[in-house]
């Protein structure tokens, strides 16, 4: 895909370039801006420049803005698939359902744009009307992760859009390309310049500026905990509103009653997808001891069954991690679990393919000493713990910092609704590895986060209540 620079206007004349690698091969996909704290701060000063003309445009003509945005990504979902592919890695098509899932996102926004209704308070004051209405924040900043490069953007940026923000968005520098892209479209669509800005470079202070700036009054990020602990404090000091999708450490509850070939096609559906890289993955694997051997029989052939490549290979089922230290990362995880007595029943080493492919991997014999069952894994390696009733599992599953996603395999549903209530995890998923999209809450509990993604609540948490009282006499 032929990236347009000149798509985004608040770049240095003459700008500094990084290169941007093939995950799986070190090949370079493109290059993008390497951008400095003056670029974002002339970012900025466009975003709050032309943050009246865009708050004063009526809901429906924001809508229309993101309908036209969204059919100009739409017409290239193909190449931002692969263009998807070629900087994250993920297999084709996961990229291709991230664009549709992407775009999904600026549908929604596009009608919630026309929900934002006010309130008529009951008066308390004789001769006075009352009222109450949701206004949008101001500028906007969207930092986003490069598990999900295309997605995370659209799905903060159209909320951000819809409720009357302007926003800057500073993507990851392992998948700046696709975000470029992402602005070059809404350029394309009329959106207009300042009203939605792509700040690309390697620095870390960029982000850090987004929070530190006064003219800022709203950050969301995606990311680790650590970091996000990081842009928390950063925005303390001008105490503007945060918004935080952190890790992950999924339990996936597999208890006696459940149908077991259900159960190991979701949990695989749940810790493979781009290569574990995934938030909501099912990082601590609960199997009821009734059935454990057959699940983790029928689990480990299935996980033997997947296939390894490059995303733009046919039938691949996982790509590479984004890079060799997060290889190293599940490496140490996988050897303390063996050194703590697990045992590594498939996987566990580099692929031949390159330093950046991991075997997918499943242990069994995990328990609460291990690293694995503390940290969040971000790559392919399931680990299996025995359990023996309810209120144990419930027990272990919550003895976690994280509280983002849960998973349930059971056949009584009472039992799956008894058991929700008592799990400290934001989202549950009964029987099914899928639980997001555009209608859904997305949100974490404990240091898995703060705010919500998605419906209503995606476009409320960018703007803040104004009140009036009206005296007429």
């Amino acid at each position: 895909m032929s990236i347009r620079q000149d798509a985004v206007a608040w770049r240095d004349p003459e700008p500094a370039l990084f290169a941007v690698l093939d995950p799986a091969n070190g090949d370079i996909v493109g290059q993008a801006p390497d951008a400095t704290a003056r670029a974002m701060d002339r970012a900025i000063g466009e975003a709050q420049a032309a943050l009246p003309g865009w708050t004063a445009l009526l809901a429906r003509e924001r809508a229309a803005r993101l309908r036209a945005w969204r059919e100009a990504l739409a017409s290239e979902a193909e190449v931002l698939a692969q263009l998807i592919t070629r900087e994250q890695g993920k297999p084709l098509a996961e990229s291709r359902g991230e664009v549709a899932y992407g775009l999904s996102f600026i549908d929604w926004f596009a009608e919630e744009a026309g929900r934002l209704e006010g309130v008529i308070i009951p008066s308390h004051l004789h001769g006075a009307s009352l009222s109450a209405r949701p206004a949008p924040l101001g500028v906007a900043a969207a930092i986003t992760p490069w598990n999900f490069p295309f997605a995370m953007i659209t799905r903060k940026a159209a909320a951000a859009l819809a409720a009357g923000c302007t926003v800057v968005v500073k993507p990851s520098p392992e998948t700046p390309l696709t975000a470029i892209a992402i602005a070059a479209a809404a350029s394309r669509a009329g959106l207009g310049d300042g009203i939605l800005a792509v700040v690309t470079g390697r620095a870390d202070a960029l982000g850090e500026q987004l929070c530190l700036d006064p003219r800022v009054k709203v950050v969301s990020f995606t990311g680790s905990t650590v970091v996000g602990r990081k842009i928390l404090s950063s925005a303390a000091g001008t105490i503007k509103r945060v918004l935080l999708e952190l890790g992950g450490h999924a339990p996936f509850i597999v208890f006696a009653d459940a149908d077991l070939d259900r159960a190991v096609a979701d949990c695989v559906a749940a810790k493979f997808v781009t290569s574990g890289q995934d938030c909501l993955a099912a990082n601590r694997i609960f199997v009821h001891r009734d059935v454990h051997d057959a699940f983790v029989e029928r689990f480990v052939a299935a996980v033997k069954a997947l296939r390894l490549g490059h995303g733009l290979e046919p039938d691949v089922d996982l790509g590479p991690l984004i890079h060799e230290g997060q290889v190293d990362h599940c490496l140490a995880q996988i050897a303390d679990a063996v050194g703590r007595g697990a045992r590594v029943l498939t996987g566990g080493a580099r692929d031949r393919r390159g330093s950046t492919f991991l075997e997918p991997t499943v242990l069994t014999g995990v328990d609460e000493t291990m690293r694995i069952f503390r940290e969040e894994t971000f790559g392919p390696v399931a680990p299996i713990l025995v359990f023996d009733d309810e209120d144990e599992v419930v027990a272990r599953a919550n003895d976690s910092l994280y509280g983002l996603a849960a998973y349930i395999q059971t056949a009584d549903q009472a039992r799956a609704v008894r058991v929700q209530s008592r799990l400290a995890y934001g989202m549950t998923a009964v029987n099914t590895a899928s639980m997001t999209g555009p209608p859904v809450p997305f949100g974490g509990l404990g240091q898995s986060g703060l705010g919500r993604e998605g419906s209503h609540q995606g476009v409320r948490d960018f703007t803040d209540t104004k009140y009036l009282c009206l005296h007429h006499g």
